[in-house]
């Protein structure tokens, strides 16, 4: 079902949104919430400092069905380049599915079916002519539990060299080398190169999963959970490690922790429901949001 086709069936025309969406804006007390759960779109607050950044990401009117199930309405966003954006929400709120998104995994889903646009860097994800392959290795992705390959440390490293045809041993050594120092495990490992990748503790090898993302020097890190399967202690370390990284890398993290959220990250969204609530520098999502909504939330209110 389109999102029009979705407005007319629950409010009856489509000039009822517009009110709705307009009084929603102003911060008045409508719970965007209720509109949201009884099938009515509202605006999202996006707050003006994202003006002032440079933009790696522009997310417009993006919408995301499985069959025939919505599961992402109308988000529009941008990511700033060289930042760590968090996206925080509920289960089920379409983190995972927005962040799946940038690098077109869900095109993996037979039933997906989305409409609107990504761009990077001005260049749409989505155009017929991308080639997917060399658009995901501007994507470095890590999941929420550690998935080294049953391969040695070396190989799990430059794997993503090894594929794109680098037979360079010099050139091999020097990516893994770097790619372990800057995922902070190279003191630990470099006499063990020749070890499993599987004979590490889970939070080395999820830093092994950082470094064989890095070693193609992508534009963009995704990051699904990374720390979700830890112990505090590798957390920790999984979390000191995306702070150095930042900079060097965009960071794009779903996280359920508000504390890590908090913690890490320079931009914070909001999403509920598939919807996007709000998107602004994590302080003000954190301290001063301009939703009643994202305020419940951030505090423990409900979710």
């Amino acid at each position: 079902m389109s999102t029009d086709t979705r407005n007319m069936d629950t409010i009856g025309n489509i000039s009822a949104i517009e009110p709705v969406a307009e009084a929603a804006d102003k911060h008045t007390e409508i719970d965007r919430l209720q509109l949201i759960e009884s099938g009515q779109i509202v605006s999202a607050v996006i707050h003006e400092d994202i003006k002032q950044e440079d933009i790696i990401l522009d997310i417009e009117k993006l919408n995301l069905w499985y069959g025939n199930t919505q599961a992402l309405y109308d988000i529009n966003f941008q990511i700033p380049r060289g930042k760590v954006t968090s996206l925080i929400g509920p289960s089920g709120c379409g983190k995972s599915t927005m962040l799946r998104c940038v690098n077109r995994i869900n095109d993996l889903i037979d039933s997906v079916h989305i409409e609107g646009d990504m761009k990077i860097d001005g260049d749409s994800i989505f155009s017929p002519g991308v080639d997917v392959i060399e658009l995901r290795k501007r994507m470095g992705m890590v999941f929420q539990k550690p998935n080294p390959f049953p391969m040695s440390i070396y190989e799990n490293v430059v794997y993503p060299l090894r594929i794109d045809g680098v037979r360079n041993k010099a050139e091999l050594d020097e990516v893994c080398e770097r790619s372990l120092r800057a995922s902070a495990l190279w003191n630990e490992v470099k006499d063990r190169l020749r070890e499993s990748g599987l004979s590490l503790s889970g939070g080395q090898q999820q830093r092994l999963c950082i470094a064989r993302a890095i070693a193609s020097d992508p534009e963009m890190l995704l990051l699904d959970e990374p720390c979700s399967a830890l112990d505090p202690v590798a957390t920790a370390k999984i979390e000191e490690l995306i702070q150095e990284l930042a900079g060097d890398y965009s960071i794009l993290i779903v996280t359920h922790n508000m504390q890590q959220a908090s913690r890490l990250s320079d931009y914070t969204a909001f999403m509920y429901l598939g919807n996007l609530i709000e998107f602004g520098p994590t302080y003000k999502i954190f301290s001063k949001p301009e939703t009643k909504e994202t305020e419940d939330y951030v505090t423990g209110r409900f979710g």
